[in-house]
């Protein structure tokens, strides 16, 4: 089995990429250390503010200002999770540091043949597949670059992104009020 990669090591993958890196989030809820305080504050009606997500959104920044593309498909139920409703809220923030955030129905995803966990693909030549514990804590990914493995994620990947919709288009279509 790979090694988990995860911390400095994880982030760095960002940076070293040349070209895409698109995400496949199929999770209702993510349990990241980072992100439980504002999540709280987000279920409790106050604002979360940004300041624990403000490390990510520089990294992005920097890494899509020099013509990177980070992309993502969330795969979103009706009515979405509390946890999706936080993503949400967010997104506005991912949009402004140049992630493409697109949205697809969960039952699409399952038409489409979809997996049923996250992984990054990055430069469609490298797979990192999120581990979480029995607990739902994000562990890190494990580093997969088997050819045919690398192309079935690349497939998952086109079909992700040609069945999802623009955030502003979910908004539009489907989102309830936050």
């Amino acid at each position: 089995m790979p090694e988990l990669v995860s911390g400095q090591a994880f982030l760095q993958l960002f940076r070293d990429f040349r070209h895409v890196a698109f995400r496949l989030e199929v999770r209702t809820s993510y349990g990241i250390p980072d992100e439980d305080e504002p999540y709280r504050r987000f279920l409790e009606g106050d604002d979360p503010g940004l300041d624990w997500f403000a490390p990510w959104l520089d990294l992005m920044r920097e890494e899509t200002g020099t013509g990177k593309r980070v992309e993502r498909v969330r795969v979103i139920d009706s009515p979405p999770s509390d946890y999706l409703r936080f993503e949400l809220w967010g997104t506005p923030n991912n949009l402004a540091a140049g992630e493409d955030i697109r949205y697809l129905a969960r039952d699409q995803a399952e038409v489409a043949g979809l997996p049923n966990y996250d992984y990054w693909l990055f430069d469609a030549r490298t797979v990192a597949r999120l581990r979480f514990d029995d607990h739902d804590r994000f562990l890190g990914v494990f580093l997969y670059d088997d050819p045919e493995d690398v192309l079935r994620h690349v497939q998952w990947r086109e079909a992700a992104w040609h069945h999802a919709i623009t955030f502003e288009d979910y908004q539009k279509e489907h989102a309830p009020p936050l």
